[in-house]
């Protein structure tokens, strides 16, 4: 039973849960400001523009309601209420819209900084690059100076020695 808790535990720890639980949450915050948006601003006006009807109200009675003596519903209407589904695809199209336009701005976002990244990255590589091509040049010359340098002092010895070598001759 402790290899359970522990268990569960780790993944509530893992911070995927965490983001996702967050993402829930936020997600039906959204979803309940744009479902607002929906049924307070556009709907009214979409009524507006249709002759001042509720669009949730919107149907095709197939049986009418049959009242008692006293006025009372007896059998209730039969009817297809097809405003309230036209609302809720309104309302999705919407929620669909505004999250994909989120989702766009957010992506656009990363790409930039991911472009800024890469850049910086760059720029890092090319002062490496500049960097290791002038540490590889100073040492070539120096190498260059020292078999130089090796060569003159051959050149000085072989000259003592062919001044050593005339004057045994002599």
């Amino acid at each position: 039973m402790g290899k359970f808790w522990s268990d569960f535990k780790t993944f509530i720890a893992k911070g995927n849960v965490l983001d996702m639980a967050v993402g829930v949450v936020i997600g039906g915050a959204f979803g309940k400001i744009t479902s607002s948006l929906v049924a307070d601003i556009i709907m009214p006006l979409v009524g507006l523009a249709v002759g001042g009807l509720d669009v949730a109200e919107w149907k095709v009675v197939l049986k009418e309601a049959v009242l008692d003596a006293e006025g009372a519903v007896a059998t209730a209407e039969v009817a297809l209420r097809y405003g309230n589904f036209i609302q809720t695809i309104l309302d999705f199209l919407i929620i669909a819209l505004s999250i994909f336009c989120v989702l766009r701005v957010i992506m656009k976002a990363k790409a930039k900084a991911n472009e800024e990244e890469t850049k910086a990255a760059e720029e890092a590589k090319a002062k490496a690059d500049a960097e290791a091509k002038e540490e590889k040049e100073k040492a070539d010359a120096e190498a260059a100076a020292e078999k130089q340098r090796l060569l003159d002092e051959r050149a000085e010895e072989m000259a003592l020695l062919r001044d050593i070598a005339a004057s045994l001759k002599k």
